[in-house]
C-alpha cells in the first residue's frame, strides 16, 4: 500500500524510504528522457463559446473562470500534469520532484516518508512547492497538497502543532461524533501546515479480529475501523466528515477494498482478491462515503478474480467506469495507488503503467517515484499528441480534476 512506504512501528513486511528510493528495487531501469521541450502541446480546439471573452457587467468580467474555461486556457502539456501526483520528501521536496513541478508541469503533490519537524517547518516545505505554480507551469492553477495522515503507524507528519492519531482501530472505540470533532482538529492541523489533502480515511473492511494480522497491508497495521462495513462505514464517515469540515479532502481508500487479500501491493506482486464480488457487502463503505460527499477515491492495486481476473484494479474499465462510475455514479476523481514503485506493477514499463491507466477510466495517476514521472508523463503526453480518442479521455480527466479542485 501506498501509505506503508512511510509506516514505522512494529516489525513489518516493508522498511521505510525516501519518497525517491522506496522501492526502487522494484523499479525497471528506464532512462530520462530527454524533452527540451516537454509544453509544446497547444490547447485542443474548444467552442467558441468557451474561449469568447467575459464582457458586460464588471462582476460578470472579474468572475472566477469556469473549470471549462481553465481547461481552455492550459496548453495540452498542462492538462497531462494535472492528471499525475508525486511524492514529496516530508522534509524537503528533493530536486526530482521540483523538476517534476516545473518542466513537467505535475499539478499535485503528497508529502512522503517522515516528518517530526512540526507544523511551521511544514508549511515552509510546502510554501516552497506552491511557489513553482505559474502560468508557465501549471497555468495559474492552484497545487493540490496531500499527505497519509492516517493515524497509528501511517502518519507522516508529527512535532509541534501536530496531534499523534490513533490507528483506526482505537478510532473505531470512539463515538462517531467524538471523531468526527477529533479528526476536524486533525484536519485543521494539516490545513495550518498548508495542505489540501489527506489520503484518507481507509474503507477496507477486514473480515475479523483473527483474520487481521494475517491481512498484510491493512489489518497488520491496524489500519481498519473495524471488522464489519457498518463499522467501517459509520466511522470513516466520521473521520471524512471532520476533514471536510476543517477543509481537508478527505480521500477514501482503497477501492474494491483490501481487506481480504494477505499480500501487501507495494511488496509483493501477483496480489489477489479471490473474494469480493461487484455488488459485495463489502463496498458499503464507499458507497455511503460516496452518497455522503465523497469527491476523490483511491484504487487499489490488486486483481479481483470474480471480478475482472485479467486486468488489475487501476486497468480495469469494469472497476472504475462500471463499477465506480456507473454502479456508484461517484463523479470525482478516481486517483490510482502508487504506479511507480509497487512490486504489483512491475511488469508493466512506466510509460505503459501511465496510458493504461487513464485509458481504463483513471483520473490522477499518484507517483511514490520522482524520477519515474519523466518517461510516464512523456507517455501520455505523446499518445495524446497523436490519438485523438486518448487526447479526448485526457481532456476529460483534466476536466475532472479542475472541476474538483475547483470545489464543484
Amino acid at each position: 500500500m501506498l501509505a506503508l512506504s512511510a509506516a514505522g512501528g512494529p516489525p513489518q513486511p516493508a522498511t521505510s524510504k525516501s519518497p525517491s528510493a522506496a522501492r526502487a528495487e522494484f523499479l525497471p531501469a528506464m532512462p530520462h528522457p530527454a524533452i527540451s521541450q516537454p509544453s509544446t502541446g497547444q490547447p485542443a480546439a474548444v467552442p467558441r463559446a468557451v474561449r469568447k471573452p467575459v464582457v458586460g457587467h464588471t462582476a460578470a468580467a472579474t468572475a472566477a473562470p469556469t473549470p471549462a474555461q481553465q481547461l481552455a486556457r492550459l496548453t495540452l502539456a498542462q492538462r497531462v500534469g494535472q492528471l499525475f501526483m508525486v511524492a514529496a520528501t516530508a522534509t524537503g521536496a528533493d530536486a526530482n520532484t521540483m523538476s517534476d513541478l516545473t518542466r513537467y508541469h505535475v499539478g499535485n503533490v503528497y508529502l512522503a516518508g517522515r516528518s517530526r519537524a512540526g507544523s511551521a517547518a511544514t508549511a515552509a516545505v510546502v510554501r516552497r512547492m506552491t511557489a513553482t505554480v505559474s502560468a508557465a507551469t501549471s497555468g495559474g492553477i492552484r497545487l493540490a497538497v496531500a499527505t497519509d495522515q492516517e493515524g497509528g503507524f501511517v502518519q507522516v507528519l508529527g512535532g509541534p502543532g501536530f496531534s499523534t492519531i490513533p490507528t483506526a482501530l482505537s478510532q473505531g472505540t470512539l463515538t462517531t461524533a467524538a471523531l468526527q470533532a477529533n479528526a476536524r482538529v486533525w484536519g485543521s492541523q494539516l490545513r495550518a501546515a498548508g495542505l489540501t489533502m489527506n489520503l484518507a480515511p481507509v474503507l477496507d473492511t477486514v473480515p475479523s479480529r483473527q483474520f487481521a494480522p494475517r491481512n498484510a497491508p491493512i489489518g497488520f497495521f491496524g489500519r481498519e475501523y473495524g471488522f464489519t462495513p457498518q463499522a467501517v462505514s459509520a466511522h470513516g464517515g466520521a473521520f471524512a466528515a471532520g476533514m471536510r469540515q476543517a477543509g481537508i479532502a478527505p480521500v477514501v481508500k482503497h477501492f474494491p477494498g483490501l481487506g481480504r487479500v494477505t499480500l501487501n501491493t507495494d511488496t509483493t506482486g501477483n496480489v489477489k482478491d479471490t473474494v469480493t464480488t461487484r455488488t459485495d457487502p463489502y463496498l458499503l463503505p464507499f458507497r455511503t462515503a460516496i452518497q455522503a460527499g465523497a469527491r476523490w477515491v483511491m484504487v487499489s492495486s490488486a486483481y479481483y478474480t470474480r471480478i475482472d481476473a485479467g486486468h488489475i484494479a487501476p486497468f480495469s474499465p469494469l472497476i472504475m467506469r462500471t463499477m465506480l462510475r456507473s454502479d456508484l455514479h461517484f463523479t470525482g476523481v478516481v486517483l490510482s495507488d502508487d504506479l511507480c514503485n509497487a512490486a504489483q506493477l512491475a511488469p508493466w514499463a512506466l510509460g505503459t503503467r501511465a496510458t493504461s491507466y487513464i485509458h481504463a477510466g483513471g483520473t490522477m495517476l499518484l507517483c511514490a517515484n520522482p524520477r519515474a514521472i519523466p518517461a510516464m508523463y512523456t507517455a501520455v503526453l505523446q499518445l495524446a499528441q497523436h490519438n485523438p480518442a486518448f487526447a479526448a479521455e485526457v481532456n476529460a480527466a483534466a476536466l475532472k480534476v479542475l472541476t474538483v479542485k475547483a470545489g464543484h
